[in-house]
């Protein structure tokens, strides 16, 4: 807590905080005490977001994170007494173990504690990388289609049971602001994720943090150690950035409005702009019922939906398609 105070009494001497602006944290429901909870109220905090992953105990013991149901609630409520009453919860689907009942069950528990919002993200085997997943029988691992009815269920569960959906991977209340933008065409998306403001510059602090500003972005140093002694030498501690030029605003509108609206116009978002390539490689999608093109508007049916990441890749002039990014898209 006290590192925390700290990184905000810094922040307050270089910054104006307006009234009334948003204060977010990620926290884990296993260390949410009552006193940690009562002292992000003091410092100002407004919302919290909780790891939940899934409730249940066989699938949580498959990736060696045991969080039962009662901790969870226990975090939510120490939360909400403490004045903290804007939760998130996050959730994943294609982890070991999972099933579309079990799956149907979380969706029903969770929604019972009624959080604001509900982010569902994809699990990434990535053993090579993460020293921790080696740990896990990648036989338990659902196939690709699995991941696909999974996701789907959520959404279908999630509507069901009030929520809105949000762009790919979100979902919230009908009064929630994110419903609101999505609801009124102003839904944007950055590093961060969804958000419903729209702004030209966002600061990230911290090692791999990503910045973006008006004319391009910039990544910071992802090796913790690295980082620290950057920043004490006195010097920049970015490793990389892009100058964006007017190929890249074009691309990166259109990958935005896909990506919040699952449709774009490109007369309004890219004029003038050559699409050939792009609707050559559309149109095996477009045959399959995947995406529809009328005129200068692209709309991404509902069986495209679960691939609209590999359809918005097709934009993106630095990455192009791969047949082994669909799974990952999923």
């Amino acid at each position: 807590m006290d590192g925390l105070r700290s990184i905000l009494a810094v922040l307050g001497g270089h910054f104006r905080f307006d009234p009334g602006f948003e204060h977010a944290i990620e926290l884990d429901p296993r260390y949410v005490a009552a006193e940690l909870a009562d002292g992000l109220a003091e410092l100002g905090v407004t919302r919290a977001s909780l790891g939940v992953q899934d409730v249940n105990p066989l699938v949580q013991a498959a990736i060696g994170r045991i969080q039962p149901l009662s901790v969870v609630e226990s975090a939510v409520k120490r939360l909400r007494l403490a004045g903290i009453r804007n939760l998130n919860f996050d959730l994943i689907y294609g982890l070991p173990m999972q099933t579309l009942q079990s799956i149907r069950e979380t969706c029903a528990l969770v929604s019972a504690m009624e959080p604001d919002r509900i982010a569902c993200f994809g699990y990434a085997h990535l053993p090579a990388l993460k020293a921790n997943q080696r740990r896990i029988d990648e036989a338990t691992l659902p196939s690709l289609d699995q991941r696909i009815d999974q996701a789907e269920l959520i959404a279908d569960e999630l509507i069901r049971r009030g929520y809105v959906r949000i762009g790919i991977d979100h979902f919230a209340k009908p009064a929630d602001p994110l419903a609101s933008a999505a609801a009124s065409g102003k839904l944007h998306r950055n590093f961060q994720g969804y958000t419903d403001g729209h702004s030209r510059v966002l600061l990230g602090l911290g090692a791999s943090s990503i910045s973006t500003f008006a004319e391009g972005f910039v990544q910071n140093i992802s090796d913790v150690p690295k980082y620290i002694h950057a920043v004490e030498a006195g010097s920049l501690a970015s490793v990389r950035g892009r100058r964006l030029d007017a190929d890249d605003r074009w691309r990166g509108r259109v990958i935005e409005r896909l990506m919040c609206d699952f449709s774009v116009d490109f007369a309004a978002v890219a004029p003038g702009a050559d699409l050939s390539r792009e609707l050559l490689m559309l149109a095996p999608m477009v045959r399959d019922g995947l995406v529809e093109i009328a005129d200068s508007n692209l709309v991404v049916t509902g069986l495209g939906r679960p691939i609209v990441r590999f359809i918005a890749a097709l934009f993106d002039a630095y990455r192009g398609p791969q047949t082994a990014q669909f799974s990952s898209a999923v």
